[in-house]
């Protein structure tokens, strides 16, 4: 017997602003992301309008230590470099996965051709905890290009995409250490679906674009509608038109001790990440 969740909380992104090319919304932060967890971050820049520059903007070279970042590209082109020498562009569908873990340097800027003719550029990037004895594995990097994720059409015609984990029998292509959904669905005007996901994973909804309804309550483009674990079931529905960002996952049960680029579980092992950065043991960026 399938039960519906409870709506906990429905929130409004905050403006902000990333390096010297990203401007968007905050949803959630580390520092306040206890309800959201195993998701730690939720930043969604854009749509926003690229002018036309030699000098790609974006963010220069900065660490990460003790979970993942997560980048899903809608629109315009990113590029990215890192210590563990990944090199990668992203482009509209694109998904780029790296798990920083034991420590990483990288940079994400608009892509060189993108940047000299400048476009509309609209992405989510999610920060993604790991478990403390994931904290300190080997950095990897999962480069997603859009035609190996899975897309299926829900019974009312909703459009799922299916980026890591399961949801409505499609299996996302990304590896992840704890089990996780990151999926984004496209609803035309009118119509309704019910999504279900495990009973013991946290649940959220980010309307992209649009406005929809879950469990019949409003929502629009910039706001987060958290559930409580409480059922497995969730409606979406909408009257003009949505795309939303459905997360889920189970919930990670550690302390949490959070500074800067830096997510681990004590503010010893915090200390020890800005010592180990600065004796330069995450590499240098290639």
């Amino acid at each position: 017997m399938k039960t519906q969740r409870t709506i906990s909380d429905i929130r409004t992104a905050t403006p902000s602003s990333v390096g010297d090319g990203f401007v968007g919304l905050n949803a959630f932060h580390p520092q306040g992301s206890r309800p959201f967890n195993p998701f730690l971050l939720l930043d969604h820049h854009g749509p926003m309008q690229v002018q036309p520059s030699e000098r790609p903007k974006g963010v220069d070279e900065h660490p990460h230590r003790g979970f993942e970042t997560v980048t899903i590209v809608y629109d315009g082109a990113l590029e990215h470099r890192d210590s563990a020498g990944n090199h990668g562009k992203l482009f509209a569908g694109d998904v780029q996965w790296m798990t920083a873990a034991s420590g990483i340097i990288h940079e994400e800027k608009h892509e060189q051709a993108f940047s000299r003719q400048g476009g509309n550029l609209d992405f989510v990037q999610l920060w993604v905890n790991l478990r403390a004895k994931d904290k300190m594995s080997q950095p990897r990097y999962q480069d997603i290009a859009s035609s190996r994720i899975p897309m299926g059409t829900l019974p009312n015609g909703g459009q799922l995409r299916i980026i890591a984990g399961e949801l409505a029998g499609l299996q996302g292509p990304v590896n992840t250490f704890s089990p996780i959904v990151v999926a984004d669905l496209m609803l035309a005007s009118g119509q309704s679906e019910t999504i279900t996901v495990p009973a013991d994973h946290s649940l959220m909804v980010y309307v992209l674009s649009g406005q929809a309804a879950i469990n019949g309550k409003p929502i629009e483009r910039g706001q987060v509608a958290l559930t409580k674990i409480d059922g497995d079931t969730i409606d979406l529905s909408t009257t003009s038109g949505a795309k939303v960002l459905i997360l889920a996952g189970e919930p990670i049960q550690e302390p949490l001790a959070v500074y800067g680029p830096f997510v681990m579980n004590t503010r010893e092992e915090i200390l020890e990440a800005f010592s180990d950065f600065q004796a330069g043991k995450m590499g240098v960026l290639q």
